[in-house]
């Protein structure tokens, strides 16, 4: 007998670790920070964030952006700048590792923890 969500809890873990990754890889390229689960919990804390954040009317989007940019500021050694570009270069290595992941094992994933991808 199947267990009820199971697809979608590993769905999440998938999309979890790729959104991890593109952090992971976006922070080892900005700030030199080497350290795959911290990433992965810097998603985590972001797509929170970004939830909590996006729904609001008009501004929500924007806010959350904010939000997420400042989770990763939080989160990392760097000021404001140096977090937007960390996310903005996550964003990139999150279509680039999803489009290779999609393409090879046809799994029609995410990226859990960065916004729009």
């Amino acid at each position: 007998m199947p267990v009820p969500f199971v697809g979608s809890i590993v769905a999440f873990i998938i999309a979890l670790l790729i959104g991890g990754l593109a952090i992971y890889i976006s922070a080892r390229f900005v700030v030199d920070v080497d350290d795959y689960s911290h990433a992965v919990i810097t998603a985590l804390l972001g797509a929170l964030g970004w939830a909590l954040t996006a729904w609001i009317p008009l501004i929500g989007p924007i806010i959350a952006l904010v939000v997420w940019v400042g989770v990763i500021k939080w989160r990392y050694p760097c000021g404001w700048v140096k977090a937007a570009t960390i996310g903005g270069v996550a964003w990139i290595a999150a279509l680039v590792i999803l489009f290779v992941v999609n393409s090879v094992f046809r799994l029609g994933v995410g990226a859990f923890g960065v916004p729009g991808v």
